[in-house]
């Protein structure tokens, strides 16, 4: 019995481990995306923190490399959180979670050029066009996680915390994204932009939390 026990508790122990240090490395990159933000003087969208010639470039690829590799961790962490309706119980948070690192993993790599033009029409360029999708799956991705995690019925109160940063980050983001396409509202559209991104982040945060609270302090049954 004894050794059966042992490695569930330890697997218990590493994904808590994991969890932490994933909330840990997303709650930096949070921290560096919006000190990078305030080191600018003009609005802009959160890409444009990363464009070519930014004194900010740097720093934002750190940021999404740790957003990355933190929320790669959680992921593993969260493993065990399943959707119960058919629709949804396809996969899990934690897959949804993984394509969303990938597709921020892009990102950072591929970043947009000086001033983050649309890709689009006379300025459109295959590495903004790259940028940009990548950006926008990774997005889809975590909303759509963080939509699985909603209908989880072992975790009540994280569901209903998933289904509002859910909704709002589909909507803030969403309606940034369109102001950003028709060139309407500038201003209020990049910061709702890093509203959503925050919420966003935030999120994956209080998952990595919950999943680690409830790995280092609820034993194992025997």
């Amino acid at each position: 019995m004894t050794a059966i026990a042992r490695p569930r508790v330890s697997t218990r122990a590493a994904e808590g481990v994991a969890a932490v240090g994933g909330s840990v490395a997303v709650g930096i990159a949070l921290i560096l995306i919006w000190g990078s933000r305030l080191m600018v003087p003009r609005e802009l969208y959160v890409s444009e923190l990363g464009a070519e010639g930014e004194p900010t470039a740097a720093a934002f690829e750190i940021s999404l490399l740790l957003i990355v590799a933190g929320g790669s961790a959680v992921a593993w962490a969260a493993r065990r959180v399943r959707a119960w309706p058919r629709v949804l119980s396809w996969g899990s948070p934690s897959i949804s979670l993984w394509v969303g690192c990938g597709f921020f993993l892009i990102a950072s790599q591929v970043t947009c050029t000086s001033g983050c033009p649309l890709p689009y029409g006379p300025s459109f360029t295959w590495q903004d066009f790259t940028h940009t999708l990548a950006a926008v799956l990774a997005f889809a991705a975590a909303c759509w996680a963080m939509i699985q995690t909603s209908f989880a019925r072992e975790h009540r109160v994280l569901a209903r915390m998933s289904i509002v940063t859910a909704i709002a980050v589909a909507v803030i983001a969403g309606t940034g994204g369109l102001f950003s396409l028709f060139r309407f509202q500038v201003v209020l559209g990049s910061r709702l932009e890093f509203v959503a991104t925050t919420i966003a982040i935030a999120w994956l945060m209080m998952l990595g939390t919950v999943i680690a609270v409830r790995a280092l302090r609820r034993p194992l049954p025997a």
